[in-house]
């Protein structure tokens, strides 16, 4: 299984798998036509009390990834989002933030590979 992560700003590219757009807000300036997403992950998106929290400071980071991960352990949607990506082999996964390291799309990554868990 395989995961790779764009900018939905970005053109999509070639042999990219499932394109799914992992955000809860759709991005200003870019039509649904132009992204080209096969699917909109959105109740799989950090929510928003937590993105207003986190608001993007660097040194929020670490705690931001372990309230997140709380949120998908939750949600039964990451594991039915897992078996969708188990079937088709390859995802992309694509966000909206200017930060290419550090955003929800790379936690949500991490997560559905089972990389970087934190259980509790």
């Amino acid at each position: 299984m395989e995961i790779r992560l764009r900018r939905i700003y970005d053109d999509p590219g070639k042999d990219e798998g499932v394109r799914i757009f992992v955000e809860r807000l759709w991005p200003r300036g870019i039509s649904k036509s132009r992204a080209g997403i096969d699917l909109w992950a959105r109740d799989l998106a950090p929510s928003a009390e937590l993105r207003k929290w986190y608001s993007h400071e660097p040194e929020k980071w670490e705690e931001f990834r372990t309230r997140y991960i709380s949120e998908l352990m939750a949600n039964p949607d990451a594991t039915k989002l897992r078996k969708l990506i188990e079937e088709k082999g390859k995802a992309t996964f694509l966000y909206a933030s200017r930060e290419r390291e550090r955003n929800s799309a790379s936690v949500l990554r991490d997560y559905i590979l089972g990389e970087n868990h934190q259980e509790g």
